[in-house]
């Protein structure tokens, strides 16, 4: 069976991706830098960063109907494109001696619901590039997850260079640059799918009520959103906390940055043994993996020396590596083809408005009980619910066979029940309870 990165489609689905994904890396430490040398404002700092952060949020559901309903490839191409046209708008705004915050806000917004698109429709595009084999399918989401890790390491470091060798505002230059050609490697791609006739098509309401039933029919699905929501709110604890500790108690920027590159290590780390690694069990492996983000926040309860904050951090992010391409892989296998994509538009929605809710918590708790506190109930939190989704039965029972990509349930073989999912040959059985009728 051939490496995924010798199939024409898919190498030319990973260059396009990865530009996409450094693209993205390279805008909030630009956009930042910039919003505060024309304003100076904290608030309108926020304000910018909330516009594009708020339209994804908004957009996501609404993202998955679009995924689901159009051509794959044209979904992509087409939030590659607006996102040319958005930092285009960006680059001009800030090069023209006379920037406009407001005019960059729009630009903004619009972009942040072009990624909401891109984000949902990456799994769709992965499954209709892959033939229906495990192994294949865990290496394309594993070197994916490699991609990602990789552009968030280099995204702020390239964004350094080229601020202090051209400015900010070619920043942006570059960034539509990436993703016009991004777009270009799109239009070379080639998918297994038909676009659905404007006959099938339903309500948007409707669409985004069966992407919620699938959801919700899984115990193993929505039970593990909500551990992985937890562990998005205890990152974010840590990440707004972490730097303020380090500065406070271990003297200086530097222990942070030790921290945050062992974290960024671990993550490529992680990733790249997630296309090795074949869990039977993968939901309930992963998420056990997961709960190690309880050791970095325990060391930072306890003040830990910094070596071993560097060995914890490094270790969490390395389950979290793990962790990302094995759901994908057990998500497309089981969730079937036709809505996918609002599947992962409700996974992407959970985990992302649990950020905010750390950031808004950490201050708040910091200032109340001290440091130690926040830090102790974010790690009791992520180590409770992510060990704690073994006491559901579909996260023990789910089985994943690599080799024919079957998902197997005890609960399914007694009933009979089994379905095929639509991406080429994959099998997804389920019981009667958990019946495909329209998160």
């Amino acid at each position: 069976m051939p490496h995924p990165l010798r199939l024409r489609n898919f190498r030319l689905l990973f260059i396009s991706r990865t530009l996409s994904t450094l693209s993205d890396a390279l805008v909030p430490t630009a956009l930042s830098l910039a919003v505060i040398q024309i304003t100076g404002s904290a608030t309108l700092l926020a304000v910018v960063l909330g516009c594009a952060l708020g339209a994804r949020l908004l957009l996501l559901p609404a993202a998955g109907v679009i995924a689901d309903r159009f051509d794959t490839r044209t979904v992509a191409l087409s939030a590659d494109l607006a996102r040319v046209v958005t930092q285009t708008v960006v680059a001009v705004e800030l090069l023209s001696g006379d920037p406009s915050v407001s005019r960059i806000a729009l630009a903004q917004t619009v972009a942040g619901a072009a990624s909401a698109v891109g984000l949902t429709n990456l799994s769709p595009l992965v499954t209709k590039i892959m033939p229906a084999s495990g192994e294949q399918r865990l290496k394309a989401n594993s070197l994916m997850g490699v991609a990602k890790s990789v552009s968030l390491l280099a995204g702020p470091a390239l964004t350094g260079m080229l601020m202090l060798a051209v400015g900010v505002g070619w920043v942006f230059v570059v960034d539509a640059t990436a993703f016009g050609i991004s777009a270009a490697l799109m239009m070379m791609v080639r998918l297994r799918e038909s676009t659905p006739s404007p006959g099938s098509r339903r309500s948007i309401r409707a669409d985004l009520a069966e992407g919620f039933v699938e959801v919700r029919a899984r115990d193993w699905h929505w039970s593990s959103l909500i551990a992985h929501a937890v562990w998005n709110f205890a990152a974010n604890v840590l990440l707004t906390l972490g730097p303020l500790v380090a500065v406070s108690r271990y003297g200086g920027e530097a222990a942070w940055i030790a921290v945050t590159q062992a974290g960024g290590i671990g993550l490529l780390a992680g990733s790249l043994l997630s296309g090795r690694a074949r869990p039977s069990r993968p939901v309930l492996v992963g998420n056990i993996a997961l709960s190690s983000y309880a050791l970095p926040l325990t060391l930072f309860a306890v003040g830990a020396p910094v070596p071993a904050l560097v060995v914890g951090y490094g270790i969490a992010l390395a389950a979290l590596g793990f962790l990302n391409p094995t759901w994908e892989t057990t998500v497309q296998a089981v969730i079937p083809q036709n809505v996918l994509a609002r599947v992962s538009s409700y996974d992407w929605l959970v985990s992302l408005a649990a950020q905010p809710l750390g950031v808004v918590f950490a201050p708040i708790a910091l200032s109340l009980w001290g440091e130690r506190v926040p830090f102790t109930v974010a790690a009791v939190l992520v180590a409770v619910t992510c060990v704690g989704t073994a006491a559901v039965p579909g996260v023990r029972k789910l089985r994943l066979d690599y080799g024919a990509l079957e998902q197997s349930r005890p609960e399914a073989e007694e009933s009979g029940a089994a379905a095929a999912d639509g991406t080429g040959g994959i099998l997804a059985q389920e019981s009667e309870k958990s019946a495909r009728t329209p998160v």
